[in-house]
């Protein structure tokens, strides 16, 4: 199949340019079209070669625009895995970014998710996967509380990832001149394979 991406236009960041900071009403109308065809459009693409390479893009989505200025100056998109595991996609004036997400959960996954990283074998299978996108320089981030729940031990040795009520690994790729090309559609599918380890454990222990 041949690609429908062929990467962003440079001037999409021009388009980019002319929303940051506070921009008005008047502003945001005046370049819609410009933006939807430079830098939303780009993004349909991409996605559309994504699931047509790799199933887990399938279930997706590409936001439009919302009614403050951050959704019309970061273009973000979702392929759903499972409920509440999620790849995301942002493009801004910082070029791309790639995540790998648990979020938005109830307190139902939340438990699954403590007694899945408190079991010896799971919790140390997620421990290394974790590790291991760290070394590969993703940044661990999500909803934290400020100690281990009540019911587990302070000195528990996986005590920092029983703080997270949400884990999200996230890649900043970057704005370099590939951004321009159908490169980007390989670089995310490679970005993917990292993290498939964590949205796998996360789809089988804790979305299940």
């Amino acid at each position: 199949m041949s690609r429908q991406f062929a990467g962003w236009d440079e001037s999409a960041f021009d388009v980019l340019l002319r929303l940051e900071g506070e921009p008005s009403q008047e502003v945001m109308r005046e370049i819609r079209k410009d933006r939807e065809r430079l830098v939303r459009q780009p993004m349909v693409s991409l996605l559309h070669d994504l699931a047509w390479a790799d199933p887990a893009f399938e279930d997706h989505s590409v936001w439009r625009y919302g009614k403050t200025p951050w959704w019309w100056q970061n273009q973000s998109a979702v392929a759903r895995i499972a409920r509440n595991v999620e790849i995301g996609l942002r493009f801004n004036l910082d070029g791309l970014q790639v995540q790998g997400a648990w979020w938005y959960a109830d307190s139902d996954q939340i438990s699954k998710f403590r007694k899945g990283v408190a079991a010896e074998t799971s919790g140390s299978v997620l421990g290394d996967v974790v590790a291991e996108l760290r070394d590969k320089r993703y940044e661990i981030t999500g909803d934290l509380l400020k100690r281990a729940p009540r019911e587990y031990p302070a000195d528990h040795p996986r005590a920092a990832l029983l703080r997270h009520r949400s884990l999200l690994a996230v890649r900043h790729l970057g704005c370099d001149a590939w951004l321009q090309t159908p490169e980007v559609v390989d670089r995310v599918l490679a970005t993917h394979e990292d993290l498939s380890p964590l949205l796998n454990w996360l789809t089988d222990h804790v979305a299940a």
